[in-house]
Order: C-alpha cells, then sequence, then structure tokens
C-alpha cells in the first residue's frame, strides 16, 4: 500500500502542469493502472521533439494517431508522414466496442468517437494534394546528395546553379536541369568556362545519368511547381481544430535516400519560412515522421550533421519533430540526444544481439524505483508504455509504466473512396493538383539556341523597311511575356538563400 501511494504522488507530482496538456493514460504499477495516476502531455514542450519505438505490432502508430489528436483538440496543426498507409483512418469516427470503454474506464476518462480535419497529401501520383518542390528550392548540395555526386561533381552542379541565378534561369524540374547541363557541356560550355572555371565532360556525363537514374526512380512528379507553401500545412479547421495533413509516402519505402533527402529539404523550408517564436505556450506545428529509420537509413555523415543541426535550430521556431521507430538505436546518438519526449513500446529479446540492444535501450532512460526498466521493456503489452517528457521548466518527468488511450478516430485505414471523396472537397485542391508548366530554363535555352541557328542558317535576304519597327525574336518575345515577370519573382527567390545556404541548404525566403 506504501508504494502504491509513493506511487500515486510521484505520478501526480511528475505530470500535473499549469498549461494545457494531453491526456496520455493512466500510470500503472505490478502491472495494474492506479487509480487517479493519470499522465498528461505539456504542450509548452511540445517543440522539445520526442521519439516513439517498439517492436513491430506493439501500438507505435496508434500512439501517434491519439497524441496527434490530442493536438489537433488544442488547436495544434500536425504533418504525419505517412510511409506504411495505415494513418488515414484518422479522418474517420471511431466505433465503441468494449474493449476500448473497458480501457477508459481504467484510465479514468470518457471515450467519445471523432473524425478529425483531415488533408490527404501526395508526392507521386497517389490521391491527395500534390506536394512539389522546384529543383532551384533543393538547392545544389541536397540535389548533390540525392544524386550520390562526389565533392567534384557537386562542385560542378553548385557551378550550375550560380550559372542559372546570374542569368535568370529558373530551374523548376528535372527537365530544365538537364537541358542546362546539356547546353554547359555543348554549345554554352565556352560561355561558362569564360565566367566561372573548367567545365569537365567527364563529370557531366556522370551527373546527367544520375538525374536520368533518379527519374526512373519516379522523382519526375516531386520536382515542379506549384511549389507547396509551408503555410498551408499551418491551418485552422473551421470547428477551431488543428489540421491534420496526412502525407501519404508509401512508394517511396524502397528509396530511402530520396525520402531522407525530402525530409531534410521540407525542415530547411519550415526554418527559412517560420520566424523566430522563442518559448511558446504550446507548437505551431508538430511532424511526425513514421519509420523513421528510412530517414538515417542511407544518409551520408554530411547529411546526419544537417539533419542535427535543422532538428536543434528548428525548435525556437515554434516546430516540434517526433521519430517513430522499432528501435532508439535506428535514431543516430546526435540526434537522440535532442529529443525530449520519450514513449517506448516493447521490444523483443529473441536473440542475444537483442538483449544487448534492450539492455542498452533502458539506459537511455531516467532510473526509478518503482520498475526493473530493463525487464520491462520486454513484457508490456499492446497499448501499453514507458514514457518520460520534459516539465514546463525542461526538467525530466519520472519514468512512468502507462496504460494509453486509444485513439477516437478510426483505426484502420480509409478506403480509396473515402480518401478520394475528402480530397475533392479540400479548398487546396484546384491550388496545387493542377499541371504548371511555366517558362523556365527549358524554354529559355531552347529558344536561345532555335535563334542562333536561325541566325546562322543563311537564307534570302529580305528587303530592309526604313520604317518598319523591326519583329521581336522568338527569346525577347518569352522574355517580355507574363511568364517573365514569375522568372524574376523565382530567381530574386533563389538569391536570397542566405543561412540556410550556410549550412548547405536549399530554402524559400518567403518570410511571415
Amino acid at each position: 500500500m506504501e508504494k502504491n501511494v509513493a506511487f500515486l504522488q510521484t505520478v501526480r507530482e511528475g505530470y500535473t502542469f499549469q498549461g494545457e496538456s494531453i491526456l496520455m493514460g493512466a500510470g500503472m504499477l505490478d502491472g495494474q493502472a492506479v487509480p487517479g495516476a493519470t499522465v498528461h502531455l505539456p504542450l509548452k514542450t511540445m517543440n522539445r521533439h520526442g521519439l516513439i519505438a517498439g517492436a513491430t505490432g506493439t501500438g507505435k502508430t496508434k500512439t501517434l494517431q491519439m497524441i496527434s489528436e490530442g493536438l489537433s483538440d488544442a488547436s495544434i496543426p500536425v504533418l504525419l508522414m505517412d510511409i506504411i498507409g495505415d494513418l488515414s483512418g484518422i479522418a474517420a469516427e471511431g466505433t465503441v466496442n468494449d474493449k476500448i470503454t473497458g480501457r477508459y474506464k481504467l484510465i479514468g476518462a470518457d471515450y467519445h468517437p471523432a473524425a478529425y480535419p483531415t488533408e490527404f497529401l501526395s508526392l507521386s501520383n497517389e490521391k491527395g494534394l500534390r506536394l512539389r518542390a522546384t529543383v532551384s528550392e533543393f538547392g545544389p548540395i541536397l540535389l548533390s546528395k540525392i544524386l550520390g555526386l562526389n565533392d567534384t561533381q557537386g562542385g560542378m552542379v553548385a557551378m550550375l546553379f550560380k550559372y542559372c541565378d546570374d542569368n535568370k534561369l529558373p530551374l523548376l524540374d528535372l527537365k530544365d536541369f538537364i537541358k542546362v547541363l546539356q547546353y554547359l557541356s555543348n554549345e554554352g560550355k565556352a560561355e561558362i568556362e569564360k565566367d566561372y572555371g573548367k567545365i569537365s565532360t567527364t563529370s557531366t556525363g556522370t551527373i546527367l545519368r544520375k538525374v536520368i537514374e533518379l527519374q526512373q526512380q519516379g522523382a519526375d512528379p516531386f520536382f515542379g511547381e506549384k511549389s507547396f507553401e509551408v503555410d498551408d500545412l499551418m491551418r485552422i479547421s473551421d470547428d477551431g481544430r488543428g489540421m491534420i495533413s496526412v502525407l501519404r509516402v508509401t512508394d517511396l519505402q524502397d528509396r530511402p535516400k530520396l525520402f531522407s533527402t525530402f525530409m531534410l529539404q521540407m525542415l530547411a523550408e519550415l526554418y527559412a519560412t517560420c520566424p523566430e517564436e522563442g518559448d511558446l505556450d504550446k507548437p505551431r506545428l508538430v511532424l511526425f515522421i513514421d519509420e523513421a529509420h528510412l530517414v538515417f537509413q542511407e544518409a551520408s555523415q554530411a547529411l546526419l550533421q544537417q539533419i542535427e543541426t535543422i532538428i536543434k535550430l528548428i525548435r525556437s521556431k515554434g516546430i516540434g519533430v517526433f521519430f517513430c521507430t522499432q528501435n532508439p538505436t535506428d535514431i543516430p546518438a546526435s540526434v537522440l540526444a535532442q529529443l525530449g519526449l520519450k514513449v517506448q513500446h516493447a521490444l523483443r529479446a529473441f536473440t542475444a544481439a537483442d538483449r544487448k540492444s534492450i539492455k542498452q535501450t533502458a539506459e537511455n532512460y531516467p532510473a526509478t524505483n518503482f520498475y526493473k526498466t530493463e525487464d520491462l521493456i520486454t513484457q508490456m503489452g499492446v497499448g501499453e508504455v514507458l514514457v518520460t517528457s520534459l516539465n514546463e521548466k525542461g526538467i525530466p518527468t519520472p519514468l512512468v509504466h502507462c496504460l494509453l488511450c486509444s485513439p477516437r478516430s478510426r483505426m484502420d485505414v480509409l478506403s480509396p473512396a473515402e480518401i478520394e471523396a475528402i480530397t475533392s472537397r479540400s479548398k487546396l485542391a484546384s491550388k496545387y493538383n493542377g499541371e504548371i508548366d511555366s517558362v523556365s530554363a527549358y524554354e529559355i535555352l531552347s529558344a536561345k539556341l532555335k535563334q542562333a541557328a536561325e541566325n546562322s542558317g543563311g537564307g534570302s535576304a529580305q528587303p530592309a523597311r526604313t520604317n518598319a519597327r523591326p519583329e521581336k525574336s522568338t527569346l525577347e518575345k518569352i522574355l517580355d511575356s507574363p511568364a517573365a515577370r514569375q522568372i524574376e519573382r523565382t530567381a530574386a527567390g533563389i538569391l536570397t538563400r542566405s543561412l540556410l545556404g550556410a549550412l548547405g541548404l536549399g530554402g524559400k525566403s518567403k518570410r511571415r
């Protein structure tokens, strides 16, 4: 009895907060939920990032779903990276059954099914709003990383970007990049070598092959316009809840390098766009990355350093990043050290290596007098976790074995017809799902080459007209078109990569 009283007091002191919080569940001792030992997560420190870890089938995705619901209820927008395809149910109302009502009775709360305001996004041709970025926004460093180039080839890509910046040649899609690469390898070789240095034909050939390889992996739909604006990730629904944006990336499971580079580009974009906020009462946006090991699986050391830098810096923008993976060791130690909230589901010890990994995992959590952490990690059931967070002063809370609340939305996937219906009602569908092919580097250089060919082609001379206004060339017509003004704006944005340029990252310059 004394142990129960001490446990109840520890949980109440450690998980009672003055500001807004999310109900996580009820503390457990000796395998039983303790009445009154409710566990909450403070919104004030949700921008300190977090980790949700556990073996397959232990309920990680449902934990992610439940926390996202609490954030939405608190008017905090959420972005979910759905790489398996099992998070779409958050847009539909859940169903009541005896198991759920019994769980909520143990926790001391009521279960109310609810559907949440959801926007489906896609990087490919899946159902949802098309999420795109231009080649210019990726920048030379990230593009070199995704192409797997060496330092010499990466330097040539940086030179190419510089040439395009100086000559107002917007790089919108891979077609533009290929056209510039071909032009500077042939007709424009003397032009670029005069101002920027020698061009290696061998290197340009290698880069071209790498770009074609990237196209064969299905990257074309991602590069282009209209670029997705991060402001549209931070919307509040008409009923005051935060919008939950579900980015469906199920087709990127076999392309981890593309996925990790995209993730870094998005984080860099958020950092470049959002103003400094300091410590807010609640975050402006929370991002969940499911199957996070894919972000780090094939990342180079340079890419890992850039991810670590962004994770450290983006907190001050009021943005929290949560990684969901099977084992904490999937996350590099330098990134793991930045994660304030840790939610540990059960791990399985089938081999000696598993037992060693579990022991290492247990050492990452605060010491406790109520559990033997190393043993408990292998004994927890589905929907049970070990949790520790940061309180409002940034101090780690006590480690608690917690019986989790279940999601109030559907714990299953939506049908394609349901996803289609939600997407068709989206207020952003007309903004992002149209095809745009603006005048860019491809069109400008094609016109330039055509004009050069016409000038050198000869032919019968036309009689001069003394009073006639000379007809504009094809290139001049393009440069005088309304689309050219968009080119000017795009080029201006490219030239302001400022801070992220120093980090080796791309990003738009648009500020709030």
